[in-house]
């Protein structure tokens, strides 16, 4: 159903002046994502008329973007996504870990995407297998799934790396598996500390080889003296990794997957008004707690378009990314490993998983299974349905 305001109504009403006044200032794939996001469901994209097989209603059905970026087309792609990801948990605990780039590292981040996210996922997924595998603590080889959000909840940028781990792995030689504890995975201060000291030196290597770029009031770290000491203070500060409690079951893991995956810097329903004023939405101010946690903010629709496009990841940019035993060259040998040593036993093969998954609506008159019945191209509208002969009744005088 669609929600009162949408992401696509504001950059429809707002981004042609938006475009105008940024000219330059917009990289090739921010102006891609804004069209898709304004053309997406319209005509524009061209469509589909459907039909009920049972009561015969129709309704037209406009294609969508596929946009990664678009609040409108992640709920498909979770759903194909997650079904892909549903053989592969295992009968364990899974924990949810988050890392989390300080301020001051952030901003070097937000001028090179590409090369600084891709340094947090490869840091962040080193210091966990690392941790894990060192005797003193799990001692074993585990699994992650990562996820990349550049997001606050109120579209500031604050990148950060969710992370689902089974709660185990398999031991050197690959004879058993080790669990652990129920309630604790690894000691976050430690992950903290080897994070931070892998990311600087790799950040200060990256600088050395001249594939950072700094811009604006950012241009001085260029030289090194600068950045290392634009560094010098975040050396000192603790790093935050977060743990949470293990999931309540695989459900629970999948349940969680959904609602991070696929997610974009806001979504349509957080949407509350689109005017003069600009654009209010919700989001949660987590310096408080309670009920207070849930606030209100307008942004000028410029602010709002700003933001929104801050999280625009460069093309080809891979956000979800599997580590250990999740690999994807070792995937499948991984997972039969840990299922043997856990003495699972597989579950049956599900004999329909190349066949498309039907995701449209079912009929809003009977509940009946719609059918395509036409298509039509880009900026095209279909055919009007045959018209029903009306039937006069005569009435006795």
């Amino acid at each position: 159903m669609r929600t009162s305001l949408e992401v696509a109504d504001i950059f429809r009403a707002a981004g042609p002046g938006y475009r105008a006044a940024h000219a330059g200032h917009l990289n090739l794939v921010q102006l891609k994502v804004m069209t898709a996001v304004e053309n997406c469901r319209t005509a524009a994209l061209g469509g589909h008329v459907e039909a009920c097989e049972d009561c015969g209603h129709w309704r037209i059905a406009y294609n969508s973007c596929r946009n990664r970026h678009c609040p409108k087309c992640q709920g498909a792609a979770a759903r194909d996504w997650l079904a892909a990801r549903e053989a592969d948990l295992l009968p364990v605990g899974y924990f949810h870990v988050v890392f989390t780039l300080p301020a001051e590292v952030a901003d070097i981040a937000w001028q090179n995407k590409a090369v600084v996210y891709d340094l947090l996922f490869r840091a962040a997924s080193e210091t966990m297998l690392t941790i894990a595998a060192d005797p003193k603590h799990l001692g074993a080889k585990i699994g992650i799934t990562a996820v990349l959000h550049t997001w606050g909840s109120a579209m500031t940028h604050h990148p950060h790396v969710h992370m689902i781990v089974p709660g185990g792995g398999i031991a050197p030689g690959g004879k058993r598996w080790i669990s652990s504890r129920p309630a604790f995975l690894l000691p976050v201060r430690v992950l903290g500390a080897l994070f931070r000291r892998l990311f600087l030196a790799r950040l200060i290597q990256l600088h050395q080889a001249g594939h950072l770029a700094f811009f604006g009031k950012a241009a001085p770290l260029a030289d090194r003296r600068m950045f290392l000491r634009h560094l010098a203070p975040v050396r000192k500060k603790r790093w935050v990794v977060y743990a949470k409690p293990p999931f309540a079951g695989p459900q629970a893991v999948l349940a969680y997957l959904s609602r991070y995956t696929h997610r974009v810097a806001i979504s349509n329903r957080r949407l509350i008004a689109f005017d003069a004023s600009g654009v209010t939405f919700r989001y949660k101010d987590y310096k408080r707690d309670g009920p207070d946690r849930q606030r209100v903010m307008t942004l000028a629709t410029d602010e709002f378009i700003r933001r929104f496009l801050l999280h625009v990841l460069p093309r080809g940019f891979h956000r979800i990314r599997h580590y250990g035993l999740l690999a994807g060259s070792t995937r499948k040998t991984s997972l039969a490993l840990a299922r043997q040593l856990l003495e699972v036993t597989p579950g049956p093969a599900n004999d329909n998983v190349d066949e498309p998954v039907d995701h449209r609506p079912p009929c809003p008159c009977c509940g009946g299974h719609m059918v395509i019945i036409e298509t039509f191209e880009r900026w095209r509208q279909p055919r009007a349905p045959p018209r029903v002969p009306l039937i006069v009744r005569e009435t006795a005088p």
